[in-house]
């Protein structure tokens, strides 16, 4: 299994930029993909970005051009970038993980909360 903890959430105002960290613990060579999903007040969860081993990336097209998802495989860390935040990008941000050894699982950490204020 792998254990994955989130930080780097706050309260910015519109234009400004928040750095998020998702540090991966337990059988990180399992992991295949991980990615960063929000929930908005009175929203459905949905997927910001992800990234799997092969450096591919994914953005949503409500963040693309201001969010940038990396990693340090060495930290085995996932950071999301975001920049020029918008008030509709406040919401809860989950890292999750998806991978399999002996089986698929599919990770996910505690959740940190992200406010944009106008």
């Amino acid at each position: 299994q792998v254990h994955l903890v989130e930080s780097g959430g706050g309260l910015v105002q519109a234009g400004g930029s928040l750095r998020l960290s998702c540090a991966a613990s337990g059988d990180t060579t399992c992991i295949s993909a991980m990615g960063w999903h929000r929930q908005g007040p009175g929203k459905e969860r949905e997927l910001v970005a992800d990234i799997t081993i092969g450096d591919t990336t994914y953005y949503a097209d409500s963040v693309k051009g201001r969010f940038t998802i990396s990693r340090d495989n060495a930290k085995n860390t996932v950071y999301l970038q975001m920049n020029g935040l918008k008030p509709e990008d406040t919401a809860v941000y989950s890292c999750n993980a998806e991978g399999g050894c002996a089986r698929p699982f599919s990770s996910w950490g505690q959740g940190t909360q992200v406010t944009v204020s106008s």
